[in-house]
Parts: structure tokens; C-alpha cells; sequence
């Protein structure tokens, strides 16, 4: 490493979001722009460690909280790089373990942090800044331009779905030659990349149609409004797809919403978190939100029930639309602020976490919006089918098992409630006709490292696999995927996960 001892010299600076009430003006993204020599000097504090923990992705069976990158980025060498200003070489480094940097440097959780060997003891180096801040440096610098192959095997693959993991393995087949078709339901490409992260977390125009343009130049073909195996007049069958391709990918991800089936559920003012948030995203691309098509939170009472990254999408975009009053509920108690014993360093830690959006609604409403170790009993009708409150019980864990408290009974008022309570998993549409094997979850059966199904020309990868998960895993299972799809169609590969 450049200077050894600059994890004892310099201490942990990560970069700053732009100033809470200006974001929240509107939905330009929250980065603030990347200060080269803070940079520089964050990325001395990389320790060299030896064994770089937070690029060694723990197996599957270390239990459930597994540490480091997915993608084996290759941090220890990049960080170094920019310590001494090889900024082209960083890129190219980044670049060879992950595709879409710019979309993980801006919204991955950075379980490399959590594995990162100088977290044992003090604060861990900034690698998802110094990620994001190499590939916007390259795209400043026009150092990424398309490089389309060289020649073509003349061998066709469908990509069923474009979102991380279609795109990634879409880029890593295209690049051995293969003609490669991607097919989007939806009117725009990206998928989760467009529609499920807000536009203040990852511009759709600027970060992700600057990579689908790209992609597009080196000779990867996109069909939008093409629902495979729908109803609509443009969709094709599943097998006309794979009597006019060598080879399928399902990359369809994880669709289908958990719901809260309790009492009044299907009071009005109820709505899952991705009619919210893709409403939202579509209409700000369509009409910069003038064309009303969209579920508007202004001057309503907002209750966002679950956590994680998209129930603070919900919160985050409810306080742009200038929401009256902001609750988010999460069943399970808080996380320590500290790691428990039973969550170990390399594991990613398991703590409490203030996120933008927490940010954001402390600074219009003085508090943080959050309210743990609470479950949702039933919605209360206004008397004309729309919701007016919510009934509460408040509950502890028990040797793992919930336990309500009695005599905490309460009634919250809001007439806009947004279930951010996960995936189930995929809509099986697309493949009813095939029969294929779904696993105890109902995820497409395949194995993880060789992602064929019970069909031998259809492949699976990312959440319509695994289940719902990071972005960072769909990429490393799109690249892996399309490795075992050269493989089946050349008998042998160049390619990489």
C-alpha cells in the first residue's frame, strides 16, 4: 500500500449527502460531488491487511449474515491506486470483477465495510466512496466508451427481464460474441435499477440509461413493453422465445409482494410499497409528476409499515411530497448500536442504522419516524371504505418467538398506508407452459454456481432464484449465470463470475 500507516494517521471521512432540506426540494440525487484529495486520503487508511476480508465473499453456509463483496471486488488493489492517482487503472480494476459500479457505488450496503480488517478496532475504510467516486471519475474523463466484440458465434440468448442481473449477464455474453435479446414488461429498461430505487438514489437519465446506451452501442438488443408469455399483442410465447434463441435466462426477479392480510385490508389509502414508489418514478420520468399518475402522499398522515432499503424509499419520497405527518413501523425490536457477540467480525453487521430517509424525515418533523418492536392488528375504516387508523400491539422476542404485550393496545391515525414487507418471490407466468421446478420458496429450482433449471435450455439468476437480495448479488449471479450459459453453448468459457 501506498502509506502504510494511514489507517493510524487519518481518521474515517465518508462523504457527505447534500444538505437535508435542500434534497428534499426535489428528487435530484442526494450525493454531494467527489472531493479527489479526501478521497486520496481515505483511500491511505486501507491497511494492508494481509488477507482482505472485504473482498472474500463468506460461503453459503456462514450462516445468514454474510460479510464481504459478492463480486470479489478487488478492493486492497483499487484503493492503492487511488492513493497514488492511477484513477485509469482503478476504473480498469473495478471494471474487471463489476460491470455496473455506478449502480452498486450508489446503493449497496457495502457488506465489504463490514468485513473490512481495520473495522475490528476502528472505523472501516470508505470503499463504497471510493467505488462510486472511480466510475463517475471515468465517465467525467470519457474514459467508457462501447466496445462492442470483436465477432459473433452466431448463437442467440433471451434474457427474460433487465434488471441487474439480466443486464450483467446480457454484458458478459454479449462480450464473448453472442447476439444477445433482452426482454423488459415494462416501458423503460433497468427493472428494480428503474422503477424499485428512487430517482434521488440513482438518477434514471444521468447513471442508469447512460449504461443501457452503452450497452446498446456494443450490440445488445432491448425489447421494452415485451411481457413474455402475457397478453399483450407484442409478447411472445416461452416457446417461441426458445425455439428462436440456443439459449434462455430468467431474470425476472422477485415480483411478488408479501401482504398483511388483516382485518380492513382492503380498505382504500392501502397500497404495496412498488405501486408507490413505481408510480412515483414513472411519472417523474414522464411528465416531471404533472401528469397526476401517481399516488400523491401531500398533505397526507403516512404509514409505511416495514423497514429496510425500500420502506426508507417509501419514507423518502413521502417527505418530497410534502406528506403531513410520517410513521414507520417495524415489528422487530431496534438493533443495538453496537454488534452483539453472536454477530461477529467478518460477518455484516447487524446494527442500528440511520439511512437517508431517517435522515431526512428527523430534519421536517424533529424525530426520527421510526417505531420498533410493534405489530399492525387491523385497518380502521373512515366509514366510507377508505383507512383512518391503525390498531396496535406492541411485542417482545422471546427465545426467538414474539410475544405481544397486553395493555398495549393503540389506534395511530393515517389515511396512507405503504406495505414495504418484501418478496415473496417470482410470478411463474412466464413459465407455466415449461412445468419448471420451483424450490420450497417458489423460487426457479436451480443450483447456485451452474443456474440451469429443470429445463435444459432455461437458465435462472437473481431474486427469481435466490429470493429477494442485494443488487450486488444479482450482478454476481447474472455474471456466474452467463458463464455456465458459454459453457453450454461453446462447451468450454473464457468468462468469469
Amino acid at each position: 500500500m501506498g502509506e502504510v500507516t494511514g489507517f493510524l494517521k487519518h481518521p474515517r471521512q465518508a462523504a457527505t449527502y447534500r444538505e437535508n432540506h435542500s434534497r428534499l426540494a426535489d428528487f435530484e440525487e442526494i450525493y454531494c460531488g467527489h472531493n479527489v484529495e479526501q478521497l486520496r486520503v481515505q483511500s491511505s487508511r486501507c491497511m494492508d491487511c494481509g488477507v482482505p476480508f472485504c473482498q472474500s465473499h463468506a460461503p453459503l453456509s456462514h450462516r445468514t449474515s454474510r460479510g464481504g463483496c459478492p463480486i470479489h471486488n478487488q478492493i486492497p488493489e483499487w484503493n492503492d491506486l487511488v492513493y497514488r492517482g492511477h484513477w485509469r487503472d482503478a476504473l480498469v480494476s473495478l471494471h474487471s470483477t463489476n460491470n455496473f459500479p455506478e449502480f452498486t457505488g450508489r446503493v449497496c450496503p457495502a457488506p465489504c465495510e463490514g468485513s473490512c480488517v481495520l473495522g475490528i478496532t476502528s472505523p472501516p475504510v470508505t470503499i463504497k466512496n471510493i467505488e462510486m467516486a472511480i466510475v463517475d471519475y471515468g465517465f467525467n474523463k470519457g474514459w467508457i466508451k462501447p466496445v462492442p466484440p470483436s465477432k459473433r458465434t452466431g448463437l442467440r440468448v433471451a434474457i427474460v427481464g433487465s434488471g441487474p442481473a439480466g443486464l450483467s449477464a446480457a454484458d458478459q455474453l454479449n462480450r464473448v460474441g453472442h447476439s444477445i435479446c433482452v426482454f423488459e414488461r415494462a416501458d423503460r429498461i433497468g427493472g428494480l435499477l428503474m422503477y424499485g430505487i428512487p430517482n434521488m438514489k440513482l438518477d434514471k437519465t444521468k447513471v442508469v440509461d447512460r449504461r443501457i446506451n452503452l450497452l446498446r452501442q456494443e450490440g445488445i438488443e432491448f425489447r421494452t413493453n415485451s411481457d413474455v408469455a402475457g397478453l399483450t399483442s407484442n409478447s411472445l410465447t416461452m416457446e417461441e422465445l426458445l425455439s428462436q434463441h440456443d439459449a434462455v435466462l430468467l431474470a425476472t426477479g422477485a415480483t411478488v409482494p408479501h401482504d398483511l392480510r388483516i382485518d380492513g385490508r382492503e380498505l382504500k389509502g392501502i397500497h404495496y410499497a412498488m405501486e408507490f414508489l413505481t408510480a412515483n418514478t414513472k411519472s417523474l420520468l414522464d411528465s416531471d409528476l404533472t401528469d397526476g399518475n401517481y399516488i400523491d402522499a401531500c398533505e397526507r398522515d403516512v404509514l409505511v409499515i416495514g423497514g429496510g432499503d425500500t420502506g426508507t424509499d417509501c419514507i423518502a419520497t413521502a417527505l418530497r411530497h410534502q406528506c403531513r405527518s410520517l410513521l414507520n413501523f417495524e415489528l422487530f425490536p431496534a438493533h443495538p448500536t453496537e454488534r452483539r457477540v453472536s454477530n461477529p467480525w467478518p460477518e455484516y453487521p447487524l446494527i442500528f442504522r440511520v439511512d437517508y430517509g431517517h435522515e431526512e424525515a428527523s430534519a421536517m418533523f424533529g424525530d426520527d419516524p421510526r417505531v420498533f418492536g410493534i405489530s399492525t392488528q387491523a385497518f380502521l375504516d373512515d366509514g366510507n371504505g377508505n383507512v383512518r387508523a391503525v390498531k396496535t400491539i406492541d411485542i417482545a422476542l422471546k427465545d426467538g418467538r414474539i410475544t405481544e404485550i397486553s395493555g398495549t393496545e393503540r389506534e395511530w391515525n393515517t389515511d396512507l398506508v405503504l406495505l414495504a414487507l418484501g418478496f415473496r418471490g417470482p410470478e411463474h407466468y412466464v413459465v407455466e407452459s415449461q412445468r419448471l421446478r420451483l424450490d420450497e420458496r417458489t423460487n426457479y429450482l436451480a443450483e447456485k454456481g451452474k443456474y440451469r433449471t429443470s429445463h435444459e435450455k432455461i437458465f435462472a439468476a437473481g431474486d427469481c432464484r435466490r429470493g429477494q437480495s442485494l443488487v450486488v448479488n444479482a450482478i454476481n449471479e447474472g455474471r456466474e449465470a452467463a458463464r455456465e450459459i458459454d459453457r453450454y453453448l461453446m462447451g468450454s468459457t473464457t468468462l468469469v463470475g
